[in-house]
């Protein structure tokens, strides 16, 4: 395979995998060993063992880091703080992008990004929805009422008042209070009802303070 064929395949796509180039009558040593090689020259950027992206000269598409993540660990979606932050829920930039999974924890430090994977049970993998993160990117993201939750699920004392104050949510219109309440009894964890009552009652405060007089 030509460099010139590459393009051709994978010109649209922010990210790619080594499976894409394997169709129709190639020889995947042959592939192998020129992704190999068109890494070594900067052409292409490995993000992890199958998943690449072109380098910036040869690419249409910056990658969205959400689209990162997705394709670093494929069961697992962008959550906690990187969602949150996403919506506009809190106002601080997040340097790792946080996400949740069913497989092991991990963290992944590329060129494009650092990536940190959480561990959850089967149970509890839910809650998340596929959106367009940039012009046509996609990747499955947290909704907030998750997002929220699985902080408050991971985090040790996050259902403390003291500690969802601290992260100075904003935004909190964007929540559905039921959703949020039906979550919390979904997950049967005190932690998770205690936090999901605090972050009413925030919300409740942030709507009062914006009433018109």
């Amino acid at each position: 395979m030509e460099f010139t064929e590459l393009l051709q395949i994978v010109e649209d796509a922010p990210v790619f995998e080594t499976g894409l180039l394997l169709a129709g009558r190639v020889d995947p040593a042959d592939v192998r060993r020129q992704l190999s090689r068109w890494t070594r020259a900067g052409q292409v950027i490995q993000l992890r063992r199958g998943v690449y992206t072109l380098a910036p000269p040869y690419r249409k598409t910056a990658p969205h880091p959400f689209v990162v993540a997705n394709a670093l660990v494929r069961a697992s979606y962008v959550s906690l703080q990187a969602a949150l932050a996403h919506y506009g829920m809190i106002p601080e930039y997040t340097p790792v992008v946080t996400c949740v999974t069913t497989g092991r924890p991990r963290r992944w430090r590329t060129s494009l990004g650092d990536y940190e994977f959480r561990h959850v049970k089967a149970a509890w993998f839910h809650g998340y929805r596929r959106l367009e993160v940039d012009a046509g990117q996609h990747a499955f993201v947290a909704t907030p009422e998750k997002a929220l939750l699985d902080l408050v699920h991971l985090q040790p004392g996050a259902d403390a008042p003291a500690y969802l104050e601290s992260l100075r949510l904003q935004a909190l219109e964007q929540l559905d209070l039921g959703r949020l309440d039906d979550l919390a009894a979904a997950g049967d964890s005190p932690k998770l009802r205690r936090a999901a009552r605090s972050i009413a009652a925030l919300a409740s405060a942030e709507a009062a303070e914006y009433e018109p007089l």
